[in-house]
């Protein structure tokens, strides 16, 4: 079972590469007022959201590990808060520089809550 551990971790990580790799390659395209949400970001973003719930599942079922219950909480809502985010904007042709940095901006903070808290 450690193994599916693993794998789902390593998913998570792919995603949170995705997500914040394709955010990256937007940053001049958010200064020049033409960012646009790429696929990536979507396809990162729910990768994210898959392998972290499947994380606390196989934690919560599988482990006696004390999970901290209010960090996942705060990291789900978040990360919900990104998905939302690329979703309302994913048809338009320009998303404003605020979503993007919005978009990034969680996407980090989720970064800091998993290893800082």
């Amino acid at each position: 079972m450690e193994i599916l551990r693993t794998i789902l971790l390593i998913l998570h990580f792919v995603g949170i590469a995705a997500l914040l790799g394709v955010w990256f390659s937007q940053i001049k395209s958010i200064s020049a007022g033409n960012a646009r949400i790429l696929p990536g970001m979507m396809h990162g973003a729910w990768t994210m959201l898959v392998t972290g719930l499947g994380l606390v599942t196989y934690l919560e079922l599988a482990t006696d590990v004390e999970i901290n219950h209010m960090k996942i909480g705060i990291k789900l809502a978040v990360l919900i808060a990104i998905v939302v985010l690329a979703l309302i904007n994913r048809k338009k042709e320009r998303v404003s520089a605020g979503v993007m940095w919005a978009i990034g901006g969680l996407t980090l903070l989720n970064i800091i809550l998993a290893v800082a808290m």
